[in-house]
């Protein structure tokens, strides 16, 4: 029996954080593209950024990629939503970050989970898997034309996530698509087992133990699934008291969430430098 996890108010929650992306916008393959390049302006690792619900102009999304660039990787974040991201505004409005969460009355807490169907639901309708991974296909195969370009990686989060570990699956013969690692952080939406089954690529997981919708038990699943895959590296990494959203959206505010976050984002740059070496 298959079994998605879910999306919740969690998704539409977090802080925005403080800083000025030094990369361009560039249109590839069609989409409007943030680009930031490493200082040797090599495409030889590449790393392909799918973002979450709040897109391609959020930029906490920007000042990641920049980091990746940082490290030695040419780092595109495309526009997958084709400009139709949920707005920043709602990342506060929505849900407040964990801190404010918990000042939150019954009622004010019902009152914001209200919002997410009408919010959420409609968009995740509208971008679909039908309509998304062909556009992240395209945008894959694309690079995979481009000079100079030899591995690629895929790096998600949350609705992202999931097309992450689609990607992990790999090119097969007479498709398109398909990268040589991947990693995901609290992916949302993941189709037990369908998703996992035919990931062939190595695949890298961060996990928060307080995520709103992967429970212990979906966790369990993921561990169990990939442990039987032993012809194909992965590891899954759980972030103890982490929510949904800590490896983008944590409050900077609070040392043990930034922490969380920074780990997160050495633990994708780790992965993408061993295996897009």
């Amino acid at each position: 029996m298959s079994e998605n996890t879910g999306m919740s108010s969690c998704c539409l929650s977090g802080a925005l954080h403080e800083g000025k992306p030094a990369g361009r916008v560039d249109t590839i393959g069609g989409l409007q593209t943030y680009v930031a390049e490493p200082k040797d302006g090599s495409k030889t690792k590449t790393v392909v950024i799918i973002s979450d619900a709040f897109g391609w102009e959020f930029n906490n999304i920007r000042l990641l990629a920049d980091e990746y660039a940082r490290a030695g990787f040419y780092t595109y974040v495309p526009d997958f939503h084709e400009g139709d991201s949920i707005p920043i505004s709602l990342l506060q409005n929505i849900e407040p970050p964990s801190k404010k969460q918990e000042q939150l009355s019954i009622a004010e807490k019902a009152a914001n989970a209200a919002v997410v169907p009408t919010t959420l639901g409609p968009w995740l309708v509208k971008h679909h898997q039908g309509v998304s991974k062909p556009l992240i296909d395209g945008f894959i195969n694309t690079l995979r034309m481009t000079p100079g370009t030899n591995k690629i990686g895929a790096v998600g989060f949350c609705w992202g996530g999931r097309y992450a570990i689609l990607q992990a699956h790999g090119k097969t013969e007479g498709s398109v698509g398909g990268v040589d690692a991947a990693f995901a952080a609290h992916p949302s939406l993941v189709a037990v087992p369908e998703d996992l089954d035919p990931v062939s690529k190595p695949l890298s997981l961060a996990l928060g133990t307080k995520d709103s919708y992967l429970n212990e038990e979906t966790r369990g699943k993921f561990i169990d699934l990939l442990s039987k895959k032993t012809e194909v590296e992965h590891e899954i990494r759980l972030y103890e008291d982490q929510v949904h959203g800590f490896a983008l959206r944590s409050d900077w505010s609070s040392e043990k969430d930034k922490e969380a976050m920074d780990e997160a984002t050495r633990q994708g740059i780790e992965w993408m430098s061993k295996y897009l070496n």
